[in-house]
């Protein structure tokens, strides 16, 4: 007996995301749903009711965050696992200010600088 189908909503998926997708996702037990924009996402996520989101975000557009402050919100998708891939962003060839090109190797690198400890003044 075949294992159900299984179905997928992604959103804001590239070229990148698609491969990697099919790199992991066994094509003939999943039925994909991609989704161009974060906003008709959400309606399309009740409609198709699916077994798992996955969201492309971009920082600098909050689209795809509101769609998932949405989706935890409604108690009909808010136990539909999410799956979110961040993505770096480019403005004129050029990388965005802040944004983060290579992970930290070490969680040190992701903490803030600790301030000295207070002189005593007495």
């Amino acid at each position: 007996m075949a294992a159900p189908v299984q179905k997928v909503v992604v959103v804001n998926g590239n070229a990148e995301v698609l491969g990697m997708l099919e790199a992991v996702l066994d094509a003939g037990r999943y039925d994909m749903v991609f989704v161009e924009s974060s906003d008709h996402a959400y309606a399309q996520i009740r409609k198709v009711r699916p077994h798992l989101v996955i969201v492309c975000a971009n920082i600098a557009e909050p689209g795809a965050f509101l769609l998932l402050t949405m989706l935890k919100l409604d108690p009909e998708t808010r136990d539909i696992p999410v799956l979110t891939h961040t993505r770096t962003f480019e403005r004129n060839g050029h990388q965005g200010a802040g944004v983060v090109a290579q992970p930290a190797e070490d969680e040190e690198d992701l903490l803030p600088g600790r301030p000295a400890p207070a002189l005593r003044m007495n």
